[in-house]
């Protein structure tokens, strides 16, 4: 069998040494849409664009954790003892990020990684791939990334958490859209994840697609980054913490619709869909806690 479960969670953790300075924070910024200015009568040179875009004002939206070394800690994930899968199986299932302090513009830690967890969900597994970062000063965040092992099920393991977020039945507080362009994956791929879906129509076939699918996680990016900006004020210091589902796969060229519902003083409810597929799900049991 391809996943042997207990060898995978037994395997010593993996530690890497990542940097990043802040032309690794622009590039991911602009692989998430900033600088587009959408659905403002302004230029790329807005000052909450430059936020994400001008290094003399920079900060870092959370979310660069999932691209920071190149995403290392799944990469690291799918190649440890006990996981030996067809790349055209794997699909990110969903995504947990903790924060435990700012991230900052220029920085070099230790990422730990690990499988934290292997789930029988009868025709497909799922695994999680848990990544810790740490500097100098102290621990800079967690990632748990859920991967989906399509025809990978079955041998017997627990099922694992199902845990749901119901949506509030009111209207949310804030709807925004934010327009995928055409080129956005090949420019997100360069942050690190290369894998072929995002890029070539033959690959993308092979794994069930017409044609190549946004990263799950730039439709994770773009949120947060219009929950920051729309109900944050633009502060990405109070996110303490963000996870989702991924509901449905996003084609380069579509919409998103973004619905924001402010539950209490520490957290945004979203919901994120496709708006020319009849709001086909995008990012479903979404949570951004704050302070």
């Amino acid at each position: 069998m391809p996943i042997d479960a207990a060898k995978a969670t037994a395997a010593e953790p993996r530690s890497a040494e990542i940097s990043w300075d802040h032309k690794d924070i622009q590039l991911y910024h602009l692989g998430i849409g900033a600088g587009s200015c959408q659905g403002k009568h302004s230029p790329a040179t807005d000052p909450d664009e430059l936020r994400y875009t001008l290094e003399s004002r920079l900060h870092v939206l959370p979310s660069f954790a999932t691209v920071a070394g190149a995403g290392m800690g799944v990469v690291g994930g799918l190649s440890a003892p006990g996981i030996d899968v067809e790349l055209a199986a794997v699909l990110h299932g969903g995504q947990t990020i903790t924060l435990h302090r700012p991230i900052p513009v220029r920085g070099r830690a230790t990422s730990t990684s690990r499988v934290a967890a292997v789930y029988d969900k009868g025709k497909a597994a799922i695994l999680v791939l848990r990544s810790e970062a740490a500097d100098e000063d102290g621990p800079l965040w967690t990632s748990d990334a859920q991967i989906f092992v399509r025809g990978e099920g079955g041998f017997g393991g627990e099922r694992g958490p199902s845990v749901r977020v119901e949506q509030p039945e009111r209207e949310p507080d804030k709807t925004v859209e934010r327009a995928v362009r055409e080129d956005q994956a090949l420019l997100y791929r360069l942050s690190g994840d290369w894998n072929p879906l995002h890029a070539d129509p033959e690959f993308a076939g092979l794994a069930g697609f017409d044609r190549p699918i946004l990263h799950g996680l730039c439709s994770y990016g773009m949120t947060l980054k219009a929950v920051v900006d729309t109900l944050l004020d633009g502060n990405v210091t109070r996110v303490r913490s963000y996870s989702t589902r991924f509901a449905g796969v996003v084609f380069p060229g579509e919409t998103l619709r973004i619905r924001m519902w402010q539950q209490d003083s520490s957290k945004v409810q979203v919901s994120v869909t496709a708006v020319e597929r009849d709001d086909a799900p995008v990012l479903a049991d979404t949570v951004v806690e704050t302070s």
